[in-house]
């Protein structure tokens, strides 16, 4: 059997909507929604059987040409692996500095390991992206951003 891309992808997406679908029957609804046509777990359930149908469909068209095989040359592990490693310190940043600061510093260190240099442009490209999500989130969809121990501590809250 040839595996490419394609079928990892498949596999790998399989899994996480398999995933994401059980878990919907955990997110907790209000008494009585049960029996509501749209509640909290309608859309959830929805994208899970969406994404088990595409990456069904994905396994079946996926490429079986043996020139399309699985290589693993080119990759760049080690990068991979330190953004990993900085996916995990934000989430850990989170809860101490906040997130609007814990989102600037992250954007700038992701960019800074993608091989960006020049800091007026890492600040570009954090700073008001950054700012843009929080504001959205907090002042548009009104979602509570805690702003981290730290802040609290030092400032108040």
């Amino acid at each position: 059997m040839i595996i490419t891309k394609d079928h990892i992808g498949g596999l790998v997406f399989l899994c996480l909507s398999a995933a994401y679908g059980y878990y919907t029957g955990d997110i907790s609804m209000l008494p009585g929604d049960e029996y509501e046509p749209f509640n909290a777990q309608t859309l959830p359930s929805i994208l899970s059987y969406m994404g088990g149908i595409l990456s069904i469909a994905l396994l079946l068209t996926a490429s079986r040409d043996a020139s399309d095989r699985l290589s693993l040359k080119g990759y760049d592990f080690p990068l991979v692996i330190k953004l990993l490693v900085l996916v995990v310190l934000f989430g850990i940043a989170l809860e101490w500095v906040g997130f609007l600061v814990s989102t600037v510093f992250f954007l700038i260190c992701g960019y800074w390991l993608l091989g960006e240099r020049k800091w007026k442009t890492l600040l570009i490209a954090s700073v008001p992206f950054a700012l843009f999500i929080w504001f959205s989130l907090s002042q548009l969809l009104d979602i509570y951003l805690a702003p981290g121990r730290l802040i609290t501590m030092l400032f108040g809250g």
